[in-house]
């Protein structure tokens, strides 16, 4: 990305990290309050509506106190530097508030706020985190109301390890789902809304309310967060790992993790360092924080040795320009992969994020590895193409808010443009998703091949553009693909909390019915367990059934809670 002079003069040099590079902005409570509030007015005016920018940008904020109204647009991630939520109070808000047409906020996608107490300035009003996907609220106290819509259609969102005194909730958000959190209350929701490990839950009262409630994860890691520590020091907490966690893991007794100083990372930027700069640090043990920006590489980036950390900020990008990976993982022991955005390349990668070997034999189950906040697009910001966008070999690994996106709209958008297969690919054993979103790809959305694998929340759209039924019919001679696949010799498995949506024929061809035999087929076993499958259907085609053979065609215009 080339330097922007405007910018420059926008953005105070007191901002700029000196570590960290331009992109990164640091605010202290002793900063001036009005150039505070004139940056962020600045970068949402210009980051509001730039849906596919190549522009990213971090605010990060130290221990203290801000009268702010902290606004966060596209490619725009604002987090606080303390240990915990209560150290970087915001009285104000921390909000996302920007619409299209009738108030939606469909498209709102790409941010992130983290670690931080908001005092709203007025008790009275709620704060709005108005988004759908891509679009995590992690870490927060909220000392009032919270709500995800702005009275028009939403298709959200993500909450996780937070702490909302009043009430969170959606009166037109189709989904979303609530992890480990603390809540008042909950109201609204329209087809799916999942919980676990939330205080304050809803109780379940399916079909007449479509809310799936489980009590506790039964293993798990929160993502790691820069922080200052007591030295005055900055560096990566990583959380420790959790066993049947409920409720903030940050309120009470100390926080259990390991502090990893700035010293023992690798702190890329795309403008100077190559793929392979980035994989020498690795391999000598170095951590990596990926700043702000797009990193155009031409080889995967290797993460093979154990307990590293790789951490983007602001939505760091990674594209693969020679059709190989954009990321790669050994089986090693407690890496940890967060934060970063993968786009497609011009040229076909087999796929773009593969975690672990194939049939390997290591089973981590005391020191899993886990990716966080992590989000790839087949085409939509430029056109790009992969046969399978994440492919997850590593046994016991904690998958913690996937959006997986083969475009709808955007650049390079078309049934044989961005083409990939397969959003989705489990083979390692005992794998848990909490949190996944995966949407139009051409065949199976998620195809499960690993036992005992776990799924607390899915979302998931059909493809808008198959040109006809014969283009879209699966290898046993069914109608489409299954959204959710659990493939046929896998003897366990469970999923809660299913919302799988069709669209067919909107995009071209309209005056071909194409339709989809079952939305989650699953082989007809004792040790699997599906609970609560939402399907709706617009456009010219139907779902028949919600579960193979079972539940009752969805046709368009209608939905259908199993």
């Amino acid at each position: 990305m080339e330097k922007s002079d405007n910018r420059s003069t926008c953005i105070p040099g007191e901002f700029l990290s000196s570590t960290l590079g331009e992109r990164v902005l640091i605010f202290d409570e002793s900063m001036d309050q009005e150039m505070m509030e004139n940056t962020i007015n600045y970068l949402h005016e210009k980051m509001k509506h730039d849906e596919f920018s190549d522009e990213r940008f971090a605010i990060l904020l130290k221990p203290g106190t801000y009268n702010l109204d902290l606004t966060i647009d596209y490619y725009m991630q604002a987090a606080g530097l303390g240990k915990g939520p209560g150290d970087v109070i915001i009285r104000g808000s921390v909000q996302s508030i920007t619409t299209t047409q009738n108030n939606n906020v469909t498209i709102m996608f790409w941010r992130a706020a983290e670690n931080m107490t908001v005092e709203p300035s007025d008790k009275d009003k709620p704060v709005i985190w108005a988004v759908s996907q891509a679009a995590p609220y992690r870490r927060m106290h909220i000392k009032g109301d919270l709500i995800f819509d702005q009275n028009g259609w939403a298709s959200g969102g993500y909450l996780g390890n937070s702490l909302v005194e009043g009430k969170a909730g959606t009166g037109s958000g189709q989904q979303w789902f609530t992890r480990n959190s603390r809540l008042g209350e909950w109201y609204g929701g329209q087809w799916n809304r999942t919980f676990i490990g939330v205080e304050g839950a809803p109780e379940e009262n399916w079909p007449h309310e479509p809310t799936t409630t489980l009590e506790s994860a039964p293993l798990f890691r929160e993502k790691p967060f820069l922080t200052i520590n007591d030295a005055g020091d900055t560096g990566i907490f990583v959380p420790a790992l959790r066993a049947e966690n409920k409720g903030v893991t940050w309120k009470g007794e100390k926080e259990k993790g390991e502090w990893i100083s700035l010293d023992r990372c690798f702190i890329a930027f795309p403008e100077q360092h190559s793929a392979e700069q980035i994989n020498e640090a690795l391999a000598e043990g170095f951590h990596l924080i990926l700043t702000p920006g797009i990193y155009r590489i031409d080889e995967p980036l290797k993460v093979t040795r154990p307990d590293t950390v790789v951490m983007g900020l602001g939505m760091a990008t990674l594209i693969p320009l020679k059709g190989t990976a954009a990321l790669e993982t050994s089986d090693e022991p407690g890496i940890i992969i967060s934060g970063l955005l993968v786009d497609a390349g011009p040229e076909e990668s087999p796929v773009l994020v593969r975690i672990g070997e194939k049939n390997n034999r290591n089973y981590n189950r005391g020191n899993p590895l886990s990716l966080h906040d992590i989000f790839c697009r087949i085409g939509g910001a430029a056109p790009g193409r992969a046969e399978i966008c994440m492919e997850v070999n590593s046994h016991c690994a904690i998958l913690d808010h996937l959006w997986l996106w083969r475009a709808d709209h955007g650049a390079g958008v078309e049934w044989k443009g961005n083409t990939c297969r397969n959003g989705l690919v489990v083979n390692g054993d005992d794998v848990s998703a909490y949190g996944l979103f995966n949407e139009h790809f051409q065949e199976y959305q998620t195809l499960w091949n690993g036992e005992r694998g776990t799924t607390v929340f899915y979302q998931s759209e059909l493809p808008y553009d198959p040109p006809d039924q014969s283009d879209w019919t699966a290898p046993d001679g069914h109608d489409g693909f299954a959204s959710y696949k659990v493939a046929d010799g896998v003897k366990e498995h469970r999923a809660y909390g299913l919302g799988i949506y069709a669209f067919l024929g909107i995009k071209e061809n309209s005056d071909k019915k194409v339709h989809l035999e079952n939305a989650v087929e699953t082989p007809g076993t004792g040790g699997i367990e599906i609970k609560h499958i939402t399907t709706f259907s617009r456009g010219y085609g139907s779902i028949r059934h919600s579960l193979n053979g079972q539940g009752g065609s969805t046709e368009p215009g209608s939905n259908r809670f199993y």
